[in-house]
């Protein structure tokens, strides 16, 4: 069944789906989104890392993106203008990266397929990773979901129930850098918050709790991957941005759906 390239590419961008469901739920709760975008911006630094280094793409990504989320984390908390920080870093990283790898002497690289993904090449190996880091990321969120939620709620409150703030934030840091990482050959690092935000934002005028939220996010995510792959195929147009498109038509959708039921 494997050996068909598109059954492949539809794994993947479901896997990818289900694994930024829950973490683009709470990039929206938490207000995090540019937070994402400088993280997910940082992601070509980790691929120029890996040809430098002879790591795998995976694991270039992971320890770059990591290092940024972390170091925004820490520098924001300084009382930083944390909109002005965010922005200058996540332009600062893209621009850096880009020429890091520029500079890669003798190794040819397709940067725009690590700019908006390129998910018709994913093999075997790439679709072991991408589930592989989508269960790690649900697996982590499920297990601390309770204090995340706590802590997204009231940072007051999770210190007086004895949980820490800056461990759970830690833990949504892991699980982006994860998510990152395993996304970057689907959607590119573009693109790759968009598929975090956009569901999860369309998911919203639908959902009456927490956990419903989820759910809808991620089908709605798993559908516009399918669906966008399916029309990049019958359209020849690129199948990253396609996949955005789609969930970016569900977002307004929803929005039309949610302004029409509070007007009756």
């Amino acid at each position: 069944m494997l050996d068909d390239f598109l059954i492949r590419a539809a794994l993947a961008g479901v896997g990818v789906a289900l694994a930024a469901a829950p973490l683009g739920c709470f990039l929206v709760w938490r207000r995090m989104a540019y937070f994402g975008d400088a993280t997910a911006h940082a992601a070509l630094l980790g691929v120029a890392l890996a040809f430098a280094f002879q790591l795998s793409i995976f694991a270039g990504v992971l320890v770059v993106c990591l290092a940024m989320a972390m170091v925004v984390s820490a520098l924001s908390e300084r009382g930083l203008g944390i909109d002005t920080f965010l922005g200058v870093m996540a332009h600062s990283a893209l621009a850096f990266g880009l020429v890091a790898i520029s500079l890669q002497q003798g190794v040819r690289i397709d940067l725009q397929a690590y700019l908006f993904g390129d998910i018709l090449a994913v093999g075997r190996g790439d679709l072991g990773v991408i589930w592989g880091g989508a269960a790690l990321v649900i697996v982590l969120l499920g297990i601390r979901w309770q204090a995340l939620l706590t802590v997204t709620l009231s940072p007051e409150l999770a210190q007086a129930a004895g949980l820490s703030p800056k461990r759970e934030q830690l833990i949504l840091t892991l699980a982006l850098a994860a998510t990152v990482a395993v996304a970057i050959k689907v959607v590119g690092a573009l693109l790759i918050i968009a598929l975090m935000l956009i569901p999860a934002a369309a998911a919203r005028p639908f959902s009456n709790s927490p956990e419903r939220m989820v759910m809808v996010a991620a089908a709605i995510g798993a559908a516009s991957a399918v669906i966008g792959l399916w029309l990049s195929y019958l359209y020849d147009t690129p199948t990253g941005p396609s996949i955005v498109c789609v969930a970016a038509t569900a977002f307004a959708t929803s929005t039309v759906i949610a302004g029409i039921k509070s007007r009756n």
